[in-house]
């Protein structure tokens, strides 16, 4: 991927000086979502507000936080129970508009179906035709993305040949193949050695620039190298926005002798959950840097 991410560019796109508009990002009002049966119901979101402009955002908090959820209401695979959910100026409960902001959406899930037999090409050839990419942009578009992701030496491989951390970029490479101006990726370093993980977070940095970026991890290194903004949540709530370095601050404000060896960063996230907790669930969403809101 490093060759790659230092040369991102849109394949067949609109030339220099006439970008495309990438619409108004994410607009979230009052969002909750009931997931499970009856009997067993529970509310994974719970009356979340959240926006997001261009950028790259880091989306944190703990196991069953309610991130994936999230997550998948903002690629359209879940229906919102309550609230509103506007992206790149669509509504997605409008049926006619869901079609279109899928076109212009990429989204990377924690696990994902393939067929096995399918090469490489083939795979991210398939998500170029879901996806509605000009027949002519096609070729270019899934040559690109497998090049972004640095599997071109194994686009002729089956997918079911490739390691965890190959299947991860061969993910990636279908997420990116629309050029996406809203770009949605579910702990996408999972299974990248250390060098990968260095490159893909150059890759969201330079797709940060023109698009708006979303990336749900439970590792703060990650939000702190690549992430313009973080969004912190704890039991479908909002829990504090602000930048990385806000965080940190927040970090080393803290006394912390039960995480000795942590980051700032590290330290202001649990400190932020742990005071969160304390407070109960009326209490505030923090804009780092700025007090409570």
């Amino acid at each position: 991927m490093s060759t790659a991410a230092s040369t991102m560019s849109t394949p067949g796109g609109p030339p220099a000086g006439d970008a495309p508009d990438r619409g108004s990002g994410a607009v979230v009002r009052g969002l909750s979502v009931v997931v499970g049966r009856r009997g067993s119901a529970r509310r994974a979101v719970d009356g979340l507000h959240l926006q997001l402009g261009v950028g790259v955002h880091g989306l944190l908090g703990p196991n069953g936080a309610g991130k994936t959820t999230l997550m998948r209401v903002l690629a359209t695979v879940v229906p919102p129970t309550e609230g509103d959910v506007v992206l790149l100026g669509h509504d997605v409960r409008v049926a006619s508009q869901r079609r279109a902001l899928r076109r212009r959406l990429g989204y990377l899930p924690q696990s994902f179906g393939y067929y096995p037999r399918f090469t490489v090409r083939e795979f991210v050839e398939y998500f170029a035709w879901l996806k509605e990419v000009p027949s002519a942009r096609a070729p270019l578009a899934v040559d690109r993305a497998i090049e972004r992701v640095g599997l071109s030496d194994r686009a002729g491989s089956r997918m079911k040949s490739l390691s965890g951390g190959m299947l991860r970029r061969a993910g990636l490479a279908q997420a990116l193949v629309n050029d996406p101006d809203l770009l949605l990726l579910d702990e996408p370093t999972a299974g990248l050695d250390p060098e990968q993980r260095l490159d893909l977070r150059a890759l969201l940095r330079e797709a940060g620039v023109h698009a708006t970026v979303l990336v749900c991890t439970h590792l703060v290194e990650d939000v702190a190298s690549a992430c313009t903004r973080v969004a912190v949540v704890d039991a479908g709530r909002l829990v504090a926005t602000g930048t990385p370095a806000a965080l940190a601050d927040v970090g080393r404000q803290e006394e912390d002798g039960d995480h000795e060896g942590a980051s700032p960063i590290e330290r202001g996230y649990t400190a932020l959950l742990r005071a969160h907790r304390v407070a109960g669930p009326g209490a505030p969403v923090l804009a780092l840097g700025g007090g409570a809101r």
